[in-house]
């Protein structure tokens, strides 16, 4: 039974309400034929609307075989329209471009029936309503009654309980409409059919019950349901209106050939949206694409630009841009004076005495070790975005050997064998250039790979134990071989033109020091020689053999002196040290990419973190390490102690302290001290000489000669006795070393230096002897 029970529906209207329905209370029978009349705005299609599940109501309730439709949801009420309800509508609301039979199977598409069955149940529907040779017709090509015929058998194709008709005579003529007005009485006969209309006549004719109505209230019922019909159930307790269980769906293939003949049949229309479409989509896919392009570019751009510049944070630092900036422009005046002339301010002495008292700032790299590790494994902290690699140096030697083509064992390092080429052949020494004395800070070079060597650099690695970062696999192109896998593989680095400079290719062992020599003099003296060209196939440099040495390994305690003694001094000692080294294998040849805008390797053989970790590790066992650190008070090389700095000493102090090194020496090691201060005029280069002769002066310096990492900090104050020597005159130092040691190698030394400068010229020579001759 279909009941509204006190019905009530508003509707807001401006700053007003409309009352469509005021507590409407009707009951209808299983199958009669209803029609309500009354003047529009009285609530007539309102109330249908209601009854069909395509409006809801305020108050009251909708009662459908004894269910209340209070706690229905969306599902429910579209099952309902699907399964009991069939709507007729006045506009008839048919599909242009689908037949009759398609738009009467359409009603079925949503109710799970098969395709054979649509089709059987559409053409009953059709025939009868008498439009059995209509079939293939559109829309289009049949007349308003016909149209609504089609309307009505779509309406009840899916058999349902309820079918609600609106004015579906409102466009018909009066023959058409009496032919409508038949269909319905006769599909009232068994179910209910309830119609809107604003004729009487045709109500009064063929209803079987009017319902009147006027400004949302029910004013009159010709047959309403009395007591004794509701009580004996002679009314529409009808158990098929109700919310059938199948819930309302289409398949994906009705759906998609649906949308595809609805396209199809305004072709005009779908081309032209398609273009208009495509033209806003290309639009702004060219727009998004130029946008991420170039947002990449800037990326890529800045990445690699950082990569050969980053960021880097030493262990003690020196803030000369502060220093500059403060006193660039903030000179003050040291008088008053009128406006009458351009003044002299001073800046320059208060600069320079600032920058005289400054110290090096201390960082705590161990806490920023930490705080890098824990920040850049976090994935919401914007460190972990920024960050490609981290790479941690260590103030350490790389000593890599190898053989020259002649058999020569010589050490893989540029900077080394120039310093030996120049020294040699022109004495020059370039040490305190290249970052060799160890006290010349302003002209390190460590930031060129570890032990400033230029040749050899450590390689930045990957993430999750892979050995070479992204960065470095995305600006190099692998050539030959492959990337490093194990901690002895190294790859040499080429240029754009597969070429080597030829000191890199004396430090690899592939010229000789004959060839180097020949090339340098001649350049020095401005003559012209023929540069052969020679080239190596990729085989040939992969068959290349390097060793490394620990830095402890180079040490052998002599019982004699009880110090340690350097190997690499003899001949013989150097190659037991490289015959027992730790092979290096060329794993590949690496070139730049062409499309790279950047490199971010400067030396010409890349090794792995993983060969510097090797050889701290190992290093830490090494007798002579565990001997440094049984004895943390002295050097073990030079037997002095470690003492901390006092501040300035006096002349005296000086004296005393470089006098107790020189009593400790033999004569030869007397006198070759003496020539060594007296041969090198200037601080830096005296700095030093007195480094290699005293001894090392911090213990830094030790724990980069052993290659091992030490846990305690101690320093000796040797600058002091550097900066007194520079300042002694021949007496003072006569006093210090022996009458015959002097006399002996003092003629020797004038002799040698003579020797060594005859290729320069007459000016240099001259100069360079006024300064390094004793008067």
């Amino acid at each position: 039974m279909l009941e509204l029970k006190n019905i009530v529906k508003d509707y807001p209207a401006g700053d007003g309400t409309v009352h469509a329905l005021k507590g409407v209370d009707l009951s209808f029978r299983k199958s009669e034929f209803v029609s309500i009349l009354g003047p529009s705005g009285c609530g007539k299609t309102t109330m249908l609307n209601i009854i069909g599940g395509l409006d809801q109501y305020n108050e009251g309730d909708l009662i459908i075989n004894g269910r209340s439709t209070k706690d229905f949801n969306d599902r429910d009420w579209d099952a309902y329209r699907n399964h009991s309800i069939g709507f007729v509508f006045q506009s008839y609301n048919l599909i242009p471009h689908q037949t009759v039979l398609q738009n009467v199977e359409l009603a079925l598409t949503l109710s799970g029936v098969s395709k054979a069955e649509r089709r059987k149940r559409a053409k009953d529907a059709l025939i009868r309503v008498g439009l059995e040779s209509q079939f293939n017709k559109k829309p289009s090509e049949m007349s308003g009654g016909q149209m609504q015929r089609v309307a009505i058998a779509r309406a009840i194709v899916n058999n349902p309980d309820i079918v609600l008709a609106d004015e579906p005579t409102g466009a018909l003529d009066t023959e058409t409409s009496v032919q409508v007005m038949e269909i319905l009485k006769e599909i009232s006969r068994d179910r209910l059919v309830i119609m809107v209309t604003h004729n009487p006549d045709l109500a009064n004719e063929y209803s079987t019950r009017i319902i009147r109505m006027l400004d949302g209230v029910i004013t009159d019922d010709s047959s309403p349901l009395t007591d004794d019909e509701i009580n004996d159930n002679h009314c529409v307790e009808n158990k098929d209106i109700k919310v059938k269980e199948k819930k309302p769906s289409m398949s994906l293939f009705t759906s998609f050939g649906l949308s595809l003949k609805n396209l199809i049949s305004k072709k005009g229309r779908t081309l032209l949206t398609s273009f208009a479409g495509s033209i806003g989509i290309i639009g702004i896919a060219l727009i998004f694409a130029v946008s991420q392009g170039m947002t990449m570019y800037i990326d890529t751009v800045q990445e690699e630009t950082l990569s050969s510049y980053p960021l880097t944070l030493e262990a003690q630092h020196i803030d000369m841009g502060t220093l500059l900036q403060t006193f660039m422009g903030e000179a003050q005046s040291q008088e008053k004076h009128e406006n009458d002339a351009v003044y002299q301010k001073s800046m320059v002495y208060d600069m320079i005495n600032s920058l005289n008292s400054m110290e090096a700032n201390e960082n705590d790299l161990k806490s920023f070790k930490e705080y890098i590790e824990r920040e850049a494994k976090d994935k919401e902290k914007p460190l972990y975005e920024a960050l490609n690699g981290i790479q941690y140096t260590y103030d350490m030697d790389l000593l890599i050997y190898t053989k020259s083509v002649d058999g020569t064992i010589i050490r893989s390092d540029t900077q080394e064998l120039l310093q030996e080429i120049l020294l040699e052949n022109f004495g020059m020494d370039m040490s305190s250039m290249f970052g060799i004395a160890e006290n010349n800070s302003f002209m390190s070079m460590g930031t060129m790979g570890p032990g400033g060597a230029v040749l050899w650099q450590e390689m930045l690695s990957g993430e999750d134990g892979r050995l070479v970062n992204d960065l470095i696999v995305n600006q190099y192109d692998v050539i030959y071989g492959s990337w490093p896998t194990e901690y002895n593989e190294v790859v040499l680095v080429v240029d754009e033109n597969n070429e080597l400079d030829d000191m890199t290719l004396y430090a690899l062992g592939l010229k000789t020091k004959e060839e180097i020599n020949e090339v340098t003099k001649a350049a020095f003296s401005k003559e012209e020689i023929k540069v052969e060209s020679q080239k190596w196939s990729y085989e040939e440099i992969c068959d290349m053999k390097f060793r490394t040495v620990l830095g402890s390994d180079c040490y052998k305690f002599d019982e004699n002196t009880n110090l340690y003694t350097d190997l690499r001094n003899t001949d013989t000692g150097l190659r037991y040290l490289y015959d027992n080294g730790i092979d290096i294998k060329v794993s590949g040849i690496i070139r730049p990419r062409e499309d790279s805008l950047s490199k971010i390797l400067s030396g010409s053989i890349a090794y792995t973190k993983e060969l510097t970790e090797y050889i701290i590790e190992h290093s830490k066992d090494t007798s002579v390490v565990k001997a440094q650190l049984d004895t943390p008070d002295i050097d073990i090389f030079s037997g002095l102690p470690f003492k901390e700095s006092k501040g300035n000493m006096t002349d005296e102090e000086k004296q005393t302290e470089l006098k107790k090194y020189i009593e400790k020496l033999d004569q030869n090691g007397k006198a070759d001290a003496y020539i060594k201060m007296m041969s090198i005029p200037s601080k830096q280069q005296i700095d030093a000489v007195v480094s290699q002769s005293v001894g090392n002066i911090t213990r830094e310096e030790i724990e980069k000669t052993l290659s091992a990492a030490f846990s305690q900090q101690m320093n000796m104050n040797v600058d002091e006795i550097s900066n007194y020597i520079a300042s002694m005159n021949e007496d003072e130092l006569r006093e210090i070393f022996t009458e015959m040691v002097t006399e002996q190698y003092k003629a020797q030394y004038a002799e040698g230096v003579k020797k060594q400068m005859s290729t320069m010229s007459t000016a240099q020579l001259a100069a360079t002897l006024d300064m390094a001759l004793p008067t």
